[in-house]
């Protein structure tokens, strides 16, 4: 393996992304066995699969892990590429 110079601004970048995608790894990890959990205690109290009532923590939280994925895998969608360097250094030049 290299040495990275820590003070590097491209390694300080790649290692804040690679955070983003362990969270998001780990999350989708929790999500997928909290949901199977729920399923089976509820198989297991006498409920069918077809039962709604099975898939509402599922689907609510499906929505919250599609937007943590977006935000992790698309974080350029809605605010474009270098934005956030823009806006810091028009808000520096505000403070001179």
């Amino acid at each position: 393996m290299e040495n990275y110079n820590e003070n590097d601004l491209r390694y300080i970048r790649a290692k804040e992304r690679v955070k983003k995608i362990k969270g998001f790894y780990i999350h989708a990890t929790v999500f997928v066995l909290v949901n199977l959990f729920i399923i089976a205690g509820n198989r297991q109290s006498g409920e069918t699969l077809t039962d709604m009532d099975n898939y509402w923590t599922a689907i609510i939280w499906g929505i919250v892990l599609a937007a943590h994925g977006i935000t992790v895998f698309l974080p350029n969608i809605f605010l474009g590429k270098d934005w956030e360097e823009k806006k810091i250094k028009e808000l520096m030049d505000q403070f001179k």
